[in-house]
């Protein structure tokens, strides 16, 4: 849901065969409109970039599509706050739109795969987008659901969006819901919202909280929000605020990052105290080769990105820019946690950038035409450092130096007899091997035909030379490792010493 003090749409949408009063909540930028990531009034300190020597990374040539990658089908005025996610083989999409058929009316979010980011996107069979989540009337997201932020964790899928009930002298609230497969949503915390506007200064700008972006590390969700009613936002109500929760309702376990750091809460209904940046409508990821976050957001010329380190007091590294026009707030490819993706030509020394975002002002006076633009940072060492390597490589296999593969799974590398074997259980296969890998030594062997065994409840599971059953999620490795399986109990299962899951 974009943010103004004044815009309004001046068209009435259309909702089933009747016109509809109900407006986009996401006001953006127009004539007199509030622009997230305008520059900050004269006299506001912002804090330099603190940058170790020599580790600027650089940035290659800008790359954009040809023309939009997502839309609506018939009847979508708008197309706006992507969330991106780059989900297996497939590239998922989650936006703000509104279909006339879909009831209530108001803001709806919608959603397409493809198999790139450079799209198309499209829905089921290679239809239109499909309509995922809509209004609940009489809750606090009665007519409006907006501004997604998706993420997949332990094959949970979880949604954070904006809600309104539909007057915006209301102000916004963020809601969450979950999802076996990212289609099929069900709202959580009965229904209720996780985050409401603190509420801490009046101001002209009566939006509230919303434009959630969330990323998912070392157990913890850290939830970003624009909340114009916060103390530390600016005059015009932009601002950027993170709290923390290992829960992901943001229900128990609460911590707020204030001007002392992170600091337990009774809930997030707290004063908002410091803001990250000075944007509306930004988005959050976790960049493992820098070992910080990256927070994107507009300003003049393109997609700003502002690095924060882990505890969000330092900037680690210089802003960086993704060139090209825009009028809504971008959305990063992220990886299923909302972490970068990692480069497959170059792992180590590469990182890419890339966002959706909304281009033009439509017919219906708000933002729509979403594409494609990117940028590479590299000039990255981030396998200097061993712990940071097998962070980065999590999940790659590459040739082993005695013609096998070693796979780098949970900080270990497992060497494997097949390559095929390896293919199945890695998210990436190099043809390369990373040098810095040779100081790593091998935790076990997978080797062609180990036994294997198999729990009514435990799943499939190799026993590997180091005496330790390591389960395996793919189906089929067994058979293709030419491991025969021996059914065992659960309590057999549980006997057996533990190593970690493959896959």
């Amino acid at each position: 849901m974009r943010v103004t003090l004044s815009w309004l749409l001046g068209a009435v949408l259309v909702a089933g065969c009747t016109p509809s009063r109900a407006q986009p909540q996401a006001e953006g930028a127009g004539p007199g409109a509030v622009v997230g990531g305008e520059a900050p009034p004269p006299g506001t300190p912002v804090p330099p970039p603190v940058i170790p020597p020599g580790a600027s990374p650089s940035v290659n040539e800008a790359r954009q599509s040809p023309g939009v990658v997502a839309a609506g089908g018939i009847g979508a005025p708008y197309n706006y706050g992507p969330a991106v996610m780059q989900d297996g083989d497939r590239t998922r999409i989650w936006w703000c739109s509104q279909y006339p058929a879909a009831r209530p009316p108001g803001d709806d979010i919608l959603h397409a795969e493809a198999a790139g980011i450079g799209g198309p996107f499209t829905g089921p069979g290679g239809g239109p987008a499909q309509s995922v989540l809509s209004g609940n009337p009489g809750a606090f997201d009665g007519v409006h659901t907006c501004d997604p932020s998706v993420l997949k964790v332990d094959g949970v899928y979880y949604l954070y969006y904006t809600g309104a009930a539909g007057d915006h002298a209301l102000g916004n609230s963020i809601g969450m819901a979950t999802s076996p497969d990212g289609v099929n949503w069900t709202r959580a915390n009965g229904g209720n919202p996780i985050l409401n506007p603190a509420r801490d200064t009046p101001r002209d700008n009566t939006y509230g909280a919303g434009q959630p972006a969330v990323v998912f590390l070392d157990g913890w969700f850290y939830l970003m929000f624009t909340d114009t009613t916060g103390r530390a936002a600016g005059w015009n109500g932009a601002g950027q605020f993170i709290v923390r929760s290992k829960d992901p309702a943001f229900v128990l376990g609460v911590e707020v990052l204030g001007e002392r750091g992170f600091e337990p809460a009774a809930s997030t209904q707290v004063p908002r105290t410091r803001s990250l940046v000075d944007a509306f409508s930004a988005d959050l990821m976790w960049i493992e080769a820098l070992e910080s976050f990256a927070v994107a957001h507009e300003t003049q010329d393109g997609t700003t990105v502002t690095f924060l380190d882990r505890n969000f007091s330092l900037r680690p590294y210089p802003p960086v820019l993704i060139p090209g026009p825009w009028k809504e707030g971008p959305g990063l490819l992220r990886q299923p946690d909302g972490h970068a993706p990692i480069s497959v030509t170059d792992p180590c020394g590469r990182v890419p950038l890339d966002v959706v975002r909304a281009t033009m002002t439509g017919e219906a006076g708000a933002p729509t035409h979403l594409k494609h633009f990117g940028i590479d940072l590299h000039g990255i060492d981030a396998c200097s450092d061993v712990n940071r390597m097998l962070t980065v490589l999590d999940g790659f296999a590459m040739p082993s130096p005695v013609r096998t593969m070693d796979l780098v799974a949970g900080g270990s590398v497992i060497r494997v007899d097949r390559r095929t074997v390896a293919d199945l259980l890695a998210v990436r296969l190099l043809d390369r091997r990373v040098p810095g890998l040779d100081r790593v030594p091998v935790a076990a062997n997978l080797a062609t035909g180990v036994p294997a065994v198999q729990a009514p409840t435990g799943g499939t599971g190799l026993l590997l030379g180091d005496g330790k059953l390591w389960a395996v999620r793919p189906p089929g490795v067994a058979q293709l490792n030419a491991s025969s399986i021996t059914p065992v109990t659960d309590e057999q299962w549980n006997s057996y010493p533990a190593g970690l899951a493959l896959g």
